[in-house]
């Protein structure tokens, strides 16, 4: 909107010129959402304490969270709304690749918030069934699918991580890997929103990664140069992703340890089908495993848990699944999973920025 509206000024005015930089516009959609959940964010809370939208503890979980219980939640809301807000004023509105981000993120988020509404009026944490959550990913992930299709362009080649030339082409199999992608990264992100702050720390650095990979992917020269897919328009996703980081800081202000409020489903299915929409429209899918790989650890430790117990009749791989709960039983205290978590998202994320340039 502020790009529609200031940098036609640049003809009067030469400081106006500062509005066709994406570097500009990415470091100040970043700002004004950070600074829009850090003011807004004691408000939020309020009205979640006054509208009785409280945290429902899984029966089932450590025994140590449920003192938990009862902490507003929802707090994506803010988040989703923060990083729309920031996109809408800095990006340019009329590129097709920041609309597909947003309904994804959305749309995604919208499910979350319906089953987060019916854990608070049932007051149990099972909230919306499961295939009516997956059917609801698969609906909207197509949607985005769509609008690119007849839209934009439409590339079914999968870039691999490490390797320059290797990129196959899977047809129209690549709708499924995309949908797949998608609903992969909200569901792991959701499954990683177990402790204060655990899903939201990896969550910045993964979109740190992807802000700066949908530069590079955006940009024709940097992108030949580095060998790896150009992607027309993807630079405006830079916008986006800068908004994602600068959220995700603003709501860890509040949700860092011990939390004031949780992301609720509405956040993490929002907020990972964001990240899993980026990754497939800059063409960097298989990145994801790399940067995301926390979300991954955390998926494939349920998947494992879960398919071992029912293949040998009640027996357990880890103590608790998803694995963060684990650590806790193990005797961890929950800032140190926490935090090592976090280090470990780190060092994940400099190792997807490497592949850049180990190819």
């Amino acid at each position: 909107m502020l790009f529609w509206l200031l940098y036609p000024l640049h003809a009067y005015w030469s400081f106006f010129n500062v509005f066709k930089y994406i570097t500009f516009r990415t470091i100040y959609a970043a700002l004004t959402a950070l600074c829009l959940v850090l003011l807004l964010g004691k408000w939020f809370i309020k009205r979640m304490q006054v509208l009785q939208m409280g945290q429902v503890i899984r029966d089932d979980g450590p025994q140590s969270h449920l003192a938990k219980a009862g902490t507003p939640s929802m707090g994506g809301i803010l988040v989703i709304g923060a990083i729309s807000l920031a996109t809408l004023l800095w990006a340019d509105p009329s590129n097709l690749l920041v609309w597909v981000g947003l309904c994804i993120m959305w749309g995604f988020g919208l499910i979350g918030l319906l089953d987060d509404l019916l854990k608070v009026w049932h007051k149990h944490s099972r909230g919306l069934p499961g295939r009516w959550k997956l059917l609801g990913q698969v609906f909207f992930a197509l949607v985005a699918g769509y609008l690119l299709y007849s839209f934009g362009e439409w590339d079914t080649r999968v870039s691999v991580p490490f390797f320059k030339e290797f990129r196959p082409d899977i047809g129209m199999f690549y709708v499924i890997f995309a949908v797949l992608v998608v609903i992969g990264a909200s569901n792991a992100v959701n499954l990683t929103d177990g402790l204060d702050g655990l899903a939201i720390g990896p969550f910045v650095v993964v979109a740190a990664v992807y802000t700066l990979f949908s530069y590079l992917a955006g940009h024709s020269s940097i992108a030949s140069y580095l060998q790896i897919p150009y992607i027309s328009g993807a630079g405006e996703l830079t916008v986006f992703c800068g908004a994602m980081v600068g959220a995700g800081l603003g709501f860890l202000w509040y949700n860092s340890y011990p939390a004031s409020i949780f992301m609720g489903d509405v956040g993490s299915l929002g907020l990972g089908g964001a990240l899993g929409a980026v990754a497939v429209l800059i063409k960097q899918e298989m990145l994801l495993v790399i940067a995301g790989g926390i979300f991954v650890l955390e998926a494939v430790s349920v998947m494992l848990q879960v398919g071992y117990f029912k293949a040998t009749g009640g027996k357990r791989i880890f103590r608790m699944a998803p694995i963060h709960h684990h650590f806790e039983l193990q005797g961890w205290k929950e800032p140190k999973v926490i935090v090592r978590f976090w280090i470990i998202s780190i060092i994940l994320g400099l190792i997807a920025i490497s592949t850049l340039k180990l190819r």
